[in-house]
């Protein structure tokens, strides 16, 4: 084997050049100011508790879907990922593909909101929404994108509810929980739930996160800040790289009672697979998805493995079922610029065939 080389003086002009840049990036990181998400007009439509509704301004010079659209996002984080910036906006690109958007936004659970349940909020605040969408459109069904843990809500809803979605799109979506290849489940599969909850109340949005960044503890904790040495003289790209640690660090908590049952039914027992899901009053069966499916997953994603959400294929019920995949990560599928080219206009494609 070939032993290290160091030469003094490269070492030295590295050395150098790391400080330089760090000492002109810290003047740029003085300088960011406030850092925006959420860059697509928007109006409220609905509000009920924490949980708001809104609607999307689409371009006045493109043709809209008659059907409206609904983009239901995870509890787990914001959802202005999907909205992140001007050149990074999977709403931008649906509005552009002739969508007419609107997004749930279930706020941040306080006290008041420790007995929530899954029934709450997906045959509660969920199916309002629908049926305020519904009403203002004079439709009897809406199109619906489910997204990670919200792509799962919404395949609950599609079964319980299969009269009021016309189509439904997920997107990195969890549906089989105990794949092999799922960390996150591994480890979930071992957590005293009931202790937790009952110990705790709503689960701090804190101990989620850093559960999260542990999946892969050297990229996410260690390796990012110091590739971030080398944008830090660009003022823009410190903007862009703060927008997403304020997205990635504001994670809400989580109602006691659902969080209870999601991990327990969903994680622990598989019961989207195995059967014997039971919403509030009525028992989840994927066969009784009927409607047209697109799923979308990404190849490279760490939270939801490509097989956990394929799985989908054997168990919905209808004969009119896309997949696609995208060669990245569970972030990238919303925010990289190869996405905005592909994913969007894809979605919009499909829906129209459709309407």
């Amino acid at each position: 084997m070939t032993p290290i080389q160091i030469r003094p003086d490269e070492a030295l002009e590295e050395l150098t050049s790391f400080q330089r840049k760090l000492t002109h990036g810290v003047q740029n990181l003085m300088d960011a100011g406030e850092i925006t998400t959420g860059v697509t007009p928007r109006e409220v439509i609905y509000e009920e508790d924490k949980m708001v509704l809104y609607r999307f301004q689409a371009p006045a010079s493109v043709v809209q879907n008659p059907v409206p659209l609904l983009i239901v996002y995870a509890l787990v984080n914001r959802p202005y990922m999907a909205d992140l910036q001007e050149n990074r906006s999977t709403v931008s690109g649906l509005l552009d593909a002739g969508m007419d958007v609107y997004l749930v936004d279930w706020g941040y659970p306080g006290r008041a909101d420790r007995y929530l349940t899954l029934d709450d909020y997906i045959n509660g605040y969920l199916d309002r929404c629908v049926d305020v969408i519904r009403k203002r459109h004079r439709v009897d069904a809406i199109n619906v994108l489910g997204i990670c843990q919200g792509g799962t809500f919404s395949l609950c809803y599609a079964a319980t509810h299969p009269d009021k979605v016309a189509n439904l799109v997920t997107m990195v979506t969890p549906v089989d929980f105990q794949t092999p290849d799922n960390m996150l489940s591994n480890w979930v599969r071992h957590v005293d739930v009931d202790l937790i909850v009952d110990t705790l109340g709503n689960i701090p949005g804190e101990m989620l996160n850093w559960t999260f960044l542990n999946l892969k503890p050297y990229r996410l904790l260690g390796q990012k800040y110091l590739d971030m040495v080398d944008l830090l003289d660009n003022p823009d790209q410190v903007a862009n790289f703060l927008r997403m640690e304020k997205w990635i660090f504001d994670s809400p908590d989580q109602a006691g009672e659902a969080y209870r049952q999601f991990l327990k039914d969903f994680y622990q027992q598989n019961k989207l697979v195995t059967g014997g899901l039971r919403i509030g009053p009525h028992e989840v069966k994927l066969k009784d998805v009927t409607m047209p499916v697109l799923n979308i997953y990404a190849t490279e994603d760490h939270l939801v493995p490509p097989d956990a959400s394929r799985a989908l294929k054997g168990l919905v019920g209808t004969r009119d079922y896309t997949e696609i995949s995208f060669k990245g990560g569970h972030i990238g599928i919303y925010v990289s610029g190869r996405a905005q080219k592909e994913v969007p206009p894809s979605i919009g494609r499909w829906i129209d065939e459709r309407s």
